[in-house]
């Protein structure tokens, strides 16, 4: 399983729509409004690296409304569970 973190700038005055739209699409399991140098984060969760390029370039950069789109591919989840858990001395 791929996870990709889409981050998607947009038409200012179309974000809440831009937003919905992208939620819409099928393999996306989160949007965030967001505040810096952009407007959107979406989570993405595919099989396959096909299946990524598919869903960026043929879906989420035709919603009507998206300026550009810039993609990072996750190679490792980490949790703070995960993280506290990487740090345990192992005392009581």
């Amino acid at each position: 399983m791929l996870t990709a973190i889409v981050l998607i700038e947009t038409e200012p005055a179309l974000i809440p729509e831009v937003a919905a739209a992208v939620a819409d699409v099928e393999r996306v399991s989160e949007v965030y409004s967001v505040t810096g140098d952009v407007d959107l984060i979406a989570m993405v969760r595919v099989r396959s690296h096909d299946e990524l390029a598919a869903v960026i370039a043929d879906e989420i950069s035709k919603v009507p409304g998206v300026r550009e789109t810039r993609t990072y591919i996750a190679f490792r989840a980490y949790s703070r569970h995960d993280l506290e858990e990487a740090f345990e001395l192992g005392l009581d």
